[in-house]
């Protein structure tokens, strides 16, 4: 008796494990405003709808090397946006919270929607 309540036990642990597949989660977009809406917005949220693009961009499964390159590659673009003035990298949670010269603080997760970030409506007017 005790040895199939520990049985059960180790059984009903092993089925609420969750899986490391973060990136899905974090990208999972149902009931958001899209893309090109949100970024008809203004400048500046065309220009984070860019940034979550090109932080999107190329996502080739979990390996931790070229997740830390791909949120790296995309921070580099962040700073070169002209209405970015900080960029913090958060690597662990994959995502970048970007600070805007008008003091608006967003946090930037991947947008994986296959558009280009420079194809973003609103950006070629931010550049």
């Amino acid at each position: 008796m005790i040895r199939r309540l520990g049985v059960l036990a180790l059984l009903l642990a092993v089925a609420g494990c969750r899986d490391f597949d973060r990136y899905s989660r974090v990208v999972d977009d149902k009931g958001l405003v899209p893309a090109d809406v949100f970024a008809r917005y203004g400048s500046e949220q065309a220009q984070a709808i860019a940034i979550g693009r090109a932080l999107g961009t190329g996502h080739a499964g979990i390996d931790s090397t070229s997740l830390t390159r791909q949120v790296e590659q995309a921070a580099d673009y962040a700073r070169k946006l002209p209405g970015v003035a900080d960029v913090q990298v958060d690597v662990q949670a994959f995502l970048l919270t970007v600070t805007f010269k008008s003091g608006w603080k967003k946090a930037i997760v991947p947008i994986n929607d296959g558009v280009p970030a420079d194809q973003t409506p609103g950006i070629a007017a931010s550049h």
